[in-house]
């Protein structure tokens, strides 16, 4: 029996691999956002406001084959000019040198038809370490031209360590300035085209 279900498992994945359509993410309904916690006691939240990207999702059974993503490093924003100066500069995203860091799918596992995890290989500073995004919210609908639309969230956690972005400043009585622990929430809006 177990091996029944697995067969019938591993058929649906296949339909839906190749049932998936192609489809690009539409940035102006899209948010790439992350939050670090400052002095150890609140979140400072950002965004990267320059990015591009497309998928490859089945809107009959929910699943994604392909999700492909690059952002510009230099795009980040947190509202506040001189710490995204900061941001740019060699402490943190070395922008000159990494203009660039990119997501790139690896799996995808679904849970039901809303949620499911996406594995993939994220790359900052040229270091490229593999990711899990909790993927939450998926919606499907018929825009106003009847194009097929797919939105959802991505939530993450990385270690900025891994990624060489390493600066911090010890507090005097305790702890450090910026904890190394990322919070990231990617919301997603895509086109099939």
């Amino acid at each position: 029996m177990r091996l029944i279900i697995t067969f019938i498992s591993a058929l649906v994945l296949l339909y839906g691999l190749a049932n998936a359509s192609e489809h690009k993410i539409d940035d102006s309904h899209t948010s790439v956002g992350f939050s670090v916690k400052h002095l150890m006691i609140t979140n400072v939240k950002g965004e990267f406001k320059i990015f591009k990207g497309n998928l490859d999702f089945n809107h009959e059974n929910k699943t994604f084959k392909v999700l492909k993503a690059i952002v510009e490093t230099k795009s980040v924003d947190t509202g506040i000019e001189k710490r995204d100066k900061h941001l740019r500069s060699k402490d943190f995203f070395l922008t000159t040198k990494y203009p660039e860091m990119t997501f790139v799918m690896t799996s995808y596992e679904k849970d039901d038809e809303t949620e499911g995890k996406m594995i993939g290989d994220l790359t900052i500073r040229g270091i490229t370490k593999s990711v899990t995004f909790d993927v939450e919210d998926i919606g499907t609908i018929k825009d106003f031209k009847g194009i097929n639309r797919v939105g959802f969230t991505l939530k993450g956690k990385i270690n900025r360590h891994d990624f060489n972005l390493k600066w911090n400043k010890a507090l005097e009585f305790g702890g450090v300035a910026v904890s190394n622990t990322v919070k990231i929430t990617v919301d997603i809006e895509a086109i099939e085209l």
